[in-house]
């Protein structure tokens, strides 16, 4: 095996990775909770970029509902984000499993 042209293919995948991240950082997922009452938006990178809360998820004395609803839509969001970057690393890698990246 040609130790030069592994290095080279080591460095053309380093730098799909590197253009990967920063597509996931440009692609926008959407997690909700209690039918849509909590929703979060979140980029594929993990960054939330905002919560909506409608009205009606607003109930004073019952804020653990709420709490639970808030919990439950980062939690969709942070599931729809990782298989996104999931499927961009299985474009990048060619469906290999490289230990220590985490997707």
């Amino acid at each position: 095996m040609d130790i030069s042209k592994l290095m080279k293919q080591a460095q053309k995948m380093q730098e799909a990775m590197v253009k990967m991240q920063s597509d996931l950082n440009l692609q926008v997922v959407e997690g909700s909770a209690g039918g849509g009452v909590v929703t979060v938006t979140m980029t594929g990178g993990m960054e939330v970029q905002s919560v909506r809360i409608k009205p009606e998820a607003v109930d004073p004395n019952d804020i653990e509902t709420l709490e639970d609803l808030v919990t439950a839509a980062v939690k969709d969001a942070v599931s729809k984000a990782s298989a996104l970057a999931s499927n961009q690393m299985g474009q990048v890698t060619g469906g290999l499993k490289i230990p220590g990246l985490g997707f």
